[in-house]
């Protein structure tokens, strides 16, 4: 055996193949490192397509603001072991800075689109999900233009940053952009403003705020106040602007906003797997 316990260990860390097909590896490689490496990259992509309908439950959430633009870029897989490791990390680094440069903001323009010499950035992935073994994916990409604010958090301290959020300003204040981000991961609004709600989602509240109203034995005289009152609940609950403030709760965020002289125009949250 031309190799030790040390580069089996090695060769897991860098590749996240399992550790017999790591000892086969440089088995079939006499102990050379890079061979052994390729061996699993190659046996890997046979591989790629068998992998099509495995969940993808992991992975992690990258961000960059860079000359007044805001990108995010949500890379997918199947366990924490893989989403934690180097290799993964690094990719999801690289095609975020391909984002950053091409400005696309399509998925599929995107995934199609060149991110070195003759290689499309699906093909960079395809490699990826035969090297780590499992299916990897690019789920979710955003680009804002400037003044943008962001945030990442990690959910678990041993992971990367598993939810991002890029809040688009009207108007670039001093920690603004990063509080309401911060904001925005905690919260979770759905909209910007009761404006943006879709007329079809407050008509199915009404409707399911007039069933548990009905079922809880409202009275019919009270029933279309009670009706209201709920949408208005409702609307606040999902509407960024009309939430009470994460750092100071006796305020919305909309006085946080016209207090600071600016207001938000878009924001993107990214949480892994939802």
């Amino acid at each position: 055996m031309n190799y030790t316990a040390a580069d089996v260990k090695k060769l897991r860390e860098a590749t996240a193949a399992g550790m017999l097909d790591c000892k086969k590896a440089l088995d079939e490689a006499d102990g050379d490192y890079e061979k052994a490496v390729e061996i699993i990259r190659v046996k890997g992509l046979k591989g790629v397509t068998k992998r099509e309908g495995r969940a993808t439950s992991n992975g992690l959430v990258v961000a960059k603001v860079q000359n007044n633009v805001g990108v995010m870029l949500e890379l997918a897989c199947e366990t924490d072991f893989v989403s934690k490791g180097e290799r993964f990390q690094a990719l999801a680094d690289e095609l975020l800075e391909h984002l950053i440069e091409s400005n696309i903001s399509d998925l599929d323009a995107f995934l199609a689109s060149e991110i070195k010499p003759g290689r499309k950035v699906q093909d960079v992935v395809d490699e990826a999900n035969a090297t780590l073994g499992e299916k990897i994916e690019v789920r979710r990409i955003a680009v804002m233009e400037g003044p943008v604010g962001i945030y990442l958090h990690r959910t678990s301290p041993d992971l990367p940053p598993q939810l991002g959020v890029l809040v688009q300003l009207t108007k670039e204040v001093v920690d603004i952009g990063k509080d309401v981000a911060q904001h925005i991961a905690a919260f979770a609004p759905s909209y910007v403003s009761r404006e943006d709600v879709p007329a079809d989602v407050i008509e199915n509240e009404r409707h399911v705020a007039e069933e548990t109203a009905r079922n809880e034995g409202k009275p019919e005289a009270a029933l279309t106040k009670i009706i209201e009152g709920r949408i208005t609940g409702f609307v606040k609950e999902v509407s960024l602007i009309e939430q009470a403030f994460a750092k100071d709760a006796k305020k919305t965020v909309k006085q946080i906003l016209d207090e600071a002289g600016t207001a938000v125009k878009a924001f993107k949250r990214f949480r892994v797997g939802q």
